[in-house]
C-alpha cells in the first residue's frame, strides 16, 4: 500500500489548479468565455477550501446608502452572521458589512490589470459599512471596529520577465489606501503579499503558488475580526422610498 504523502497532497493541489487554468487559457478562443471559465476555477478552489464561515461568490457588493461596486470576481463573505444576501436572475448583491476580502481574476498579470484590480478592490471599499453594539447576556458590547477588506488579485500567468520584478513592484506602489491590493497570485510562478505592518510587498516566487497562496489568504482570514453586526434597519429605510 502506498503511503499517505502531505506533501504530495499539497503539491496534487496546486498542480490541478495550474493545469485547470493553464487548459483554459489554451482551449478557449472567446475572451469572455476564457475569462468566466478562469474566474470559475479560482472560485472553486476558495469555495473547497476555505473554511464555512466563509461563502465565495461572484456578485455586487451594496451599502445602505444605495451606493453599488462594480462586479467582483471573487467575494469572500460572511454567511454565518449576514442576515440578507440577495440573488435574482443569477445575480448576487451581498451587504459590504459582510465582505472579508475580493479578488479580480485574470489571465495574465500587467500593469493594466493591477490597475483594474486595484479599481475593483476600491469600489467595494469605498461603500459605507455600519456596525452596532452587541448585546449578550450580562448587557452590551460596544459596536466592533470596521475590518479591513483584503483586496487581491489572480492569474495563471505573467507578461512581464521576470514575474516578480520591478515592474510588478512600480504597478502595486501606485494608488491609495482605499485600492492597495493585500495579496495576489501568478499560479505558474509564484504569489505575493503585502505586510498589514509594514505596507511592503513580499514576494514568493515558485514552488506550489496556488497552495500557497490559499494557506496565505486563510492565515490572514484567520486573524481578522468577524464581520461587524449589520444595522439592517439602514437597509429597511429603502423599502419606503
Amino acid at each position: 500500500m502506498t503511503a499517505w504523502s502531505l506533501s504530495q497532497l499539497l503539491a496534487g493541489l496546486h498542480d490541478d489548479i495550474q493545469q485547470r487554468l493553464e487548459t483554459v487559457r489554451k482551449s478557449f478562443g472567446h475572451p469572455v468565455t476564457k475569462g468566466d471559465a478562469s474566474e470559475k476555477v479560482w472560485l472553486e478552489l476558495l469555495q473547497t477550501y476555505l473554511p464555512q464561515r466563509y461563502q465565495v461568490a461572484t456578485a455586487h457588493v451594496v451599502d445602505s446608502n444605495d451606493m453599488f461596486s462594480d462586479q467582483i470576481d471573487v467575494v469572500v463573505f460572511d454567511r454565518q452572521y449576514s442576515p440578507f444576501i440577495f440573488r435574482y436572475q443569477g445575480q448576487m448583491v451581498i451587504p459590504a458589512e459582510s465582505v472579508y476580502a475580493v479578488f479580480e481574476a485574470k489571465q495574465s498579470m500587467n500593469a493594466g490589470q493591477v490597475e483594474y484590480a486595484q479599481k475593483k478592490v476600491a469600489s467595494v471599499r469605498r461603500l459605507h459599512r455600519t456596525s452596532l453594539p452587541i448585546p449578550y447576556a450580562k448587557g452590551t458590547y460596544p459596536a466592533k471596529p470596521l475590518i479591513p477588506i483584503l483586496g487581491g488579485i489572480l492569474t495563471f500567468e505573467s507578461d512581464w520577465t521576470p514575474p516578480f520584478g520591478q515592474p510588478l513592484s512600480d504597478a502595486l506602489g501606485v494608488g491609495g489606501e482605499d485600492s492597495h491590493l493585500d495579496i495576489g497570485c501568478i499560479a505558474a510562478h509564484g504569489y505575493f503579499s503585502r505586510n498589514p505592518e509594514t505596507n511592503a510587498y513580499e514576494t514568493f516566487p515558485g514552488g506550489k503558488p496556488a497552495t500557497a497562496f490559499l494557506f496565505k489568504l486563510i492565515s490572514r482570514l484567520q486573524f481578522s475580526a468577524t464581520v461587524p453586526m449589520i444595522d439592517v434597519q439602514a437597509y429597511a429605510q429603502w423599502l419606503s422610498r
